[in-house]
């Protein structure tokens, strides 16, 4: 699928400004929507938007399809004591706001309107269980509950969801001023020609709603224990690989009945959503297996994954696909050849340009059916990068840094003054289709400002904005840039 020549803005909504310590679907993300339309933006995209867990990952949820309670807008809440302006502190911000959020839920009765939302979410009633589940055995993963709930023994959930009526009801509850919420901003979005893109990774967390309900969707020992793990062999970012620890699909299982939870899952992303970016697509084509419990990703392999048979099943089912692949990686021939069978434009990264490995980064390589970045939420800021010595945020050496920078210099011109405004303009005059800025870029943030940093445990997703820091200069800058290059 071809998209109109456009640039975007990368955003998760946690990283929005507000009186609440995080940020959320209230007043300034409605505001944000109207500076990307001054700005000359014509996309806004997001991280996944489902409930977190343990480091409060994105992509490590405790449902595919719910939404995360932390960015309900909670009317008059505010964290008193004036939280950070730059950063997210989770573990001050999440008890506070799922207190205010619980009382206020408890004002909410639950209507005719909540419970048709309810009767339209399949999957709602499961999770809301999985969720009162997890709080009565004190927030431990479900394979070490009780076995009855662990099992899915129907006596016992039969009792499980009695004794937890009122936390199910509150899930509910909260679930449906989510969506409510989040359709208000999407219907924002349209009013003034901003189309959504959402992130759907490829896998989902083990200790989820998806796995615990679906066991024999996944390679799981008895008990629910990892027989094998998804990760990534040795890479840009690690010497040992990213060990990710989510369950790999029994794809075997998965083609016998017609992919029929993956045809769910992206129907519901497509209900949320204009753009879909597949994360990891070259997964789909091969991935790489780990043992259960391997310490690192170096010792793998590569398993086929379902390939072609997946997406005709989807395409069959749901239609032409607005997706974008994340190609990233080690792509191969077979990878490239599943992406454009089906026609989904891949990406390219413009940090990842110069350091010799792959020149189709480099601009005059692009087509116009890509998605290019200047760096995505994975990579450090374009001022983190320009300033980096290669130590401690990849695995490049001093030396391939220094060869780098050279390389960089002399193909876009330029002295590295002002090297995040000299990448989004190579960007945006590129022939790609489709540019996208982490925000971090546009107001030329430093590393402190990074969203991810693979592998890293700790310190992650926390990246804030603040109104005083978008000028007027700065909205005027990018909306000159993006109607000279007719985005």
């Amino acid at each position: 699928m071809s998209f109109a020549r456009a640039a975007g803005l990368l955003l998760h909504p946690t990283s929005l400004p507000g009186h609440g310590g995080i940020g959320d679907f209230g007043p300034d993300a409605h505001r944000f929507v109207q500076w990307l339309a001054d700005a000359g933006m014509k996309i806004w995209q997001v991280l996944p938007l489902g409930p977190t867990g343990y480091g409060d990952s994105p992509y490590q949820c405790f449902s595919a399809f719910a939404g995360n309670p932390l960015l309900i807008h909670v009317p008059g809440y505010q964290v008193p004591e004036g939280p950070p302006e730059h950063t997210v502190d989770f573990g001050a911000v999440i008890p506070a706001k799922q207190a205010a959020l619980a009382a206020w839920l408890d004002t909410l009765p639950f209507d005719h309107a909540m419970q048709q939302f309810v009767h339209e979410q399949p999957w709602l009633p499961e999770y809301a269980l999985f969720m009162a589940l997890k709080q009565a055995h004190g927030g431990v993963a479900w394979t070490q509950w009780e076995a009855g709930a662990r099992e899915r023994d129907a006596a016992s959930l039969a009792s499980w969801r009695q004794q937890l009526a009122p936390a199910i009801e509150r899930t509910y509850k909260e679930q449906y001023v989510f969506f409510t919420q989040f359709h208000a901003l999407r219907h924002a979005c349209r009013d003034r020609g901003i189309r959504l893109m959402g992130d759907v990774p490829i896998y989902v967390a083990h200790d989820s709603a998806e796995v615990w309900a679906n066991p024999s969707q996944f390679l799981l020992h008895p008990g629910g224990t990892l027989k094998v793990q998804a990760g990534v062999p040795p890479d840009y970012f690690s010497q040992t690989g990213q060990l990710w620890g989510n369950p790999l699909y029994d794809w075997e299982r998965m083609h016998a009945d017609g992919y029929r939870w993956w045809i769910e899952r992206m129907r519901a992303s497509l209900q949320l959503y204009d753009l879909v970016r597949l994360d990891h697509f070259r997964g789909f084509e091969a991935f790489w297996e780990v043992p259960g419990d391997a310490p690192t990703a170096v010792h793998g392999r590569w398993v086929k994954g379902p390939g072609a048979t997946l997406f005709q099943a989807l395409t069959d089912a749901l239609g032409s696909l607005p997706i974008i692949a994340e190609n990233l990686g080690l792509i191969t021939h077979e990878v490239e050849s599943l992406r454009e069978q089906f026609g989904y434009p891949g990406m390219a990264i413009l940090q990842f340009a110069f350091d010799g490995q792959d020149s189709n980064f480099m601009p005059h390589r692009y087509g116009r059916d890509l998605v290019v970045y200047t760096g995505t939420h994975d990579n450090d800021t374009t001022v983190g990068w320009w300033q980096s010595t290669g130590e401690g945020d990849s695995t490049r050496s001093a030396e391939a840094v220094a060869r780098e920078k050279a390389l960089a210099r002399r193909y876009l011109d330029t002295d590295g003054a002002e090297m995040h405004w000299t990448l989004i303009r190579a960007t945006l005059a590129s022939v790609a289709d489709t540019v996208l800025i982490p925000m971090q870029d546009v107001l030329g943030l430093g590393s402190d400002a990074r969203m991810n940093l693979p592998g890293r445990q700790a310190g992650n997703w926390g990246f804030r904005f603040t109104w005083a820091q978008l000028t007027p200069a700065i909205t005027g800058r990018l909306r000159e840039l993006t109607a000279t290059y007719e985005r």
